[in-house]
């Protein structure tokens, strides 16, 4: 089974981050290992925050193994910037499972949730046209500080989660599974980010949680998270 794991800078991570892809890398060699799955994807990198550009290497944990290390996330992109290059890149990494966290950055800079919801679909159907068994599981959005003191961001964030969910339900097939992850339990930006929007390592624990809970859950796919702070 090969997963490719598509965000924005909450997945990518900065320099010296874990992220949470490495949280997930470490549940699945737990629960899928022994040449059960592969990580897949077209970047590595992270976003080196002084060079305003993904250069960085730098990973929180350097024995992170580089093919676990690939993904599909962009520091500032989106539903908009990702429907048009998923396609490519399902293919060539031949993914199986797209486990995907987007759309806090397209509500904050770049469309709205009606927009933001047509790009999700946009992106269900181009990834369906690389691999048509392919199935995913699409995180909603986590709302930032920002809703906090913006009424119609926050408002905005639960309009498109709602979208998200008839998103799902609409397109979700026997032959490519559509599989909505729950909120990361617990989690609580004032705790669980360094900054109120990037996930610090107890929010990277939570979001790997929610992932690997709804897959297994789901769809039988490795077992319950086990990693720190999964039942907090």
């Amino acid at each position: 089974m090969r997963f490719l794991f598509v965000g924005d800078s909450m997945t990518i991570g900065r320099s010296g981050d874990f992220t949470w892809r490495y949280r997930m890398w470490q549940h699945l060699e737990a629960t899928l290992g022994d040449g059960g799955y592969a990580i897949t994807g077209p970047r590595t990198e992270l976003y080196d925050t002084e060079a305003g550009a993904p250069l960085s290497h730098a990973y929180g944990d350097p024995s992170f193994p580089a093919p676990a290390r690939r993904h599909l996330a962009g520091w500032g992109e989106g539903w908009l910037h990702m429907a048009p290059v998923v396609a490519d890149a399902v293919r060539a990494a031949r993914a199986d499972v797209l486990l995907v966290s987007l759309g806090l950055i397209d509500l904050g800079f770049y469309t709205d949730s009606d927009r933001t919801a047509l790009n999700a679909r946009e992106f269900i159907a181009a990834a369906r046209t690389a691999n048509p068994h392919v199935g995913m599981v699409l995180l909603p959005v986590i709302p930032n500080i920002r809703a906090e003191s913006d009424a119609p961001f926050a408002a905005e964030c639960d309009r498109f989660n709602t979208l998200l969910a008839q998103a799902v339900a609409d397109l979700d097939t026997p032959s490519s599974p559509l599989l909505l992850a729950p909120r990361p339990q617990g989690y609580d930006i004032h705790t669980d980010t360094y900054d109120g929007t990037h996930p610090g390592p107890t929010g990277e624990h939570r979001l790997a949680a929610a992932f690997a809970d709804a897959l297994h859950q789901a769809w039988g796919i490795g077992g319950r998270y086990a990693g720190a702070l999964a039942s907090a």
